[in-house]
């Protein structure tokens, strides 16, 4: 699948929920809370992590 057609479908995703209940879009803090959540656990339990 070529990369067009991946993003088209993606964005139908983002289109499907209404602007209202995008939580991140209507708080930066919890976005920016769940993007450094995210950050910290993904490091995590990888090999050669010491």
């Amino acid at each position: 699948m070529d990369l067009e057609r991946q993003r088209e479908i993606a964005s139908k995703g983002g289109r499907s929920v209404p602007a209202e209940k995008r939580s991140f879009s209507q708080d930066r803090e919890l976005a920016s809370a769940a993007g450094r959540k995210g950050g910290q656990s993904t490091g995590t339990g990888r090999p050669g992590d010491e």
